[in-house]
């Protein structure tokens, strides 16, 4: 997006320093009460959706824009479709109009829970995801968010042949719409909370002005490498899951998975002599989404940590010892990303982020120490900047713009998107709590399958 703007170039010792120093204190206060916790992880759908990077970082140096380094940079749902019926059969149920394929789950003896559950992903003998990502089953948060979303096309499938679709045209119509009103979803209800508020529609009427492609999109690295790695922020140190798991840590999320975990199929031993590892997600880890999402007015879903420039202890440290702050800060160095300073100064930003704000706070301390309240890594000075201007709540002016002229270009690039197709008139059709608008929500709702285990 900024070719033309100097990297920044900094050791080592000093991205070591302040990754450790962004280092969460885990209070209360690190709530931020307008974005729901699933939030995190619908963003991490998102980006699964948008980017599939195997690449090496040579490779991107001698092609900075991306452009033939990812897989269909479109919100298009690629990574729920995959090739459709006919190019990923493994995907879809025989004789079903193009439905999903829904993972059966296995009963155990903890929690009291019984019946017979078809809500994981749908899996090999050997507990690897079917899905048209694989990375949708790295955590089960993220894997809950897949299932739903397969849940959703087969309730629309449902829904168009009870209003007499032909048969020939059930699947392309069903994806149509499920893809529309996911387009419609990430622009208006998740972009929508992150950023400044109003900034999608002024996009939307006014065009881009620093994401421009000719023909087809492009992934920039600016977004890719820096800014939309705000999720990281996001991610709370512990969760409430359903009725049965609640204040569970983080690293629990990664066990009951196929990707990271230890969900492995006919390997594993029946009927299961322990919680690890297991055939297929228990039935008691299904979760209920009235904790992630306001789905439900009688129950209030926890939130996501602030958008700031702390992460949560967990991924200070991940497996094998790494520091995901140092990761992001490090790849930024090695993508050749420009300071945070230098894009707010090519936006024309009215109101930057002063070097004595960003060397606010013991992260700043550390930051100023080796001189980069300055000239700032983008990743941190987005997080910092949404610390600073929103007090967490949202993304600040460089944040926002990057995040919202991409998501919103995603769409536009895609020629079969709704932007492209029908413009920025067009309005959802499925029903939602607000006329013509549809949110994560009211998708939820829609699949009518918001707390499967129940109660008690």
């Amino acid at each position: 997006m900024f070719p033309t703007l100097p990297p920044l170039n900094v050791p080592d010792d000093a991205l070591n320093d302040l990754a450790a120093a962004m280092l969460d204190n885990e209070a209360a206060s690190d709530d931020n009460p307008h974005i729901p916790a699933g939030f995190t992880y619908l963003g991490q759908f998102i980006d699964h959706d948008i980017t599939l990077d195997l690449t090496s970082l040579g490779e991107k140096t001698r092609d900075p824009k991306g452009i033939r380094n990812f897989r269909s940079p479109s919100l298009d749902l690629d990574s729920l479709y995959g090739r459709g019926p006919d190019g990923s059969p493994h995907m879809y149920a025989r004789n079903s109009n193009g439905k999903f394929l829904i993972g059966r789950n296995v009963t155990v003896d903890f929690g009291g829970v019984v019946g017979d559950f078809r809500n994981d992903l749908p899996r090999s003998p050997e507990g690897q995801a079917l899905i048209g990502d694989h990375r949708n089953d790295e955590n089960l948060l993220v894997a809950q968010t897949h299932v739903a979303f397969l849940k959703f096309h087969n309730a629309v499938v449902d829904r168009l042949e009870a209003e007499g679709v032909e048969e020939s045209a059930l699947f392309a119509e069903a994806r149509k719409l499920v893809t529309w009103h996911y387009q419609w979803m990430v622009l208006h209800d998740y972009v929508g909370r992150l950023t400044t508020p109003g900034i999608v529609d002024k996009i939307l009427h006014e065009g881009r002005k620093f994401y421009r492609f000719k023909q087809f999109p492009y992934m920039p690295v600016e977004f890719s490498g820096a800014a939309y790695r705000l999720g990281h922020s996001q991610v709370r140190q512990r969760y409430n899951h359903n009725r049965i798991f609640s204040d569970i840590g983080f690293d629990l999320l990664f066990g009951f998975t196929g990707l990271s975990g230890q969900i492995i199929g006919d390997l594993a031993p029946e009927p299961p002599t322990g919680p690890l590892p297991i055939s297929r997600l228990p039935s008691n880890w299904i979760i209920d989404w009235r904790q992630f999402y306001d789905v439900d007015p009688s129950v209030t879903p926890q939130a996501t940590r602030k958008l700031d420039a702390f992460l949560a202890s967990e991924l200070h440290t991940l497996p094998g010892g790494a520091n995901l702050a140092f990761l992001n800060l490090r790849r930024g160095v090695q993508l050749g990303l420009p300071s945070g300073q230098s894009i707010a100064d090519a936006m024309g930003i009215a109101d930057p982020v002063t070097s004595a704000e960003l060397a606010s706070g013991p992260d700043g301390a550390v930051l100023a120490q080796h001189g980069l309240h300055v000239q700032t890594p983008l990743w941190y000075y987005v997080l910092k900047e949404a610390q600073v201007k929103s007090g967490g709540e949202r993304l600040g002016p460089v944040g926002s713009t990057l995040v919202a002229e991409v998501l919103v270009g995603l769409v536009h690039g895609d020629h079969q998107s709704y932007l492209w197709q029908r413009g920025p008139g067009w309005r959802p059709t499925l029903p939602g709590a607000t006329h013509e608008d549809f949110t994560m929500a009211d998708m939820l709702r829609f699949v009518d399958d918001i707390n499967p285990i129940g109660d008690s």
